[in-house]
């Protein structure tokens, strides 16, 4: 819908057989369009990227043939709402999406952690007794593994509800 003002001037502009129409972005289409008009040739060379914490960078191999599941999870805050959500891999390939979204406003670190409750929930009520958990909140993480310690107040009981909910799986 137009604002206001927009809505003003397009009923101005038809007095002259002017037609205002929307426009819509083409950034990401012009970008597209230019990709694809130059291929990558033999000389390519990916860029290399300095990074000062070369842990950001890196990736852990997890066998496949381990009977462990595996849970992904992930919180966003927007101007439109509180959103969370987690997907449980059964060792079989088997996947369990779930996602929620929250009434209350949360911040980022707190919506790591209800994300994250969700998917351990949703492991411990499909009886999981091994469970590898994957996000990408780095300040969750190192908090989870005792890293570093919770300032925050408002975090202290959502760490401690973590380690209450880990020791039921392993």
């Amino acid at each position: 819908m137009p604002t206001e003002r927009l809505a003003k001037w397009q009923i101005l502009l038809t007095e002259f057989d002017i037609v205002y129409v929307t426009h819509t972005p083409i950034k990401a289409r012009a970008l597209e369009d230019h990709l694809a008009e130059i291929p990558v040739d033999d000389e390519y060379q990916p860029l290399s990227t300095y990074f000062l914490d070369k842990e950001v960078n890196s990736t852990e191999i997890i066998s496949e043939y381990t009977n462990a599941w595996k849970m992904f999870f992930d919180g966003a805050v927007n101007a439109k709402g509180v959103g969370i959500g987690a997907l449980l891999i059964s060792p079989t390939g088997q996947h369990y999406p779930n996602t929620a979204r929250l009434r209350v406003f949360c911040t980022n670190n707190t919506t790591e952690y209800e994300a994250c409750f969700m998917g351990m929930n949703m492991a411990i009520d499909q009886e999981v007794e091994e469970l590898i958990i994957m996000g990408d909140s780095d300040l969750f993480i190192r908090h989870a593994q005792g890293e570093w310690e919770t300032q925050y107040g408002i975090l202290i009981p959502y760490r401690q509800h973590v380690e209450d909910l880990s020791k039921r799986l392993k």
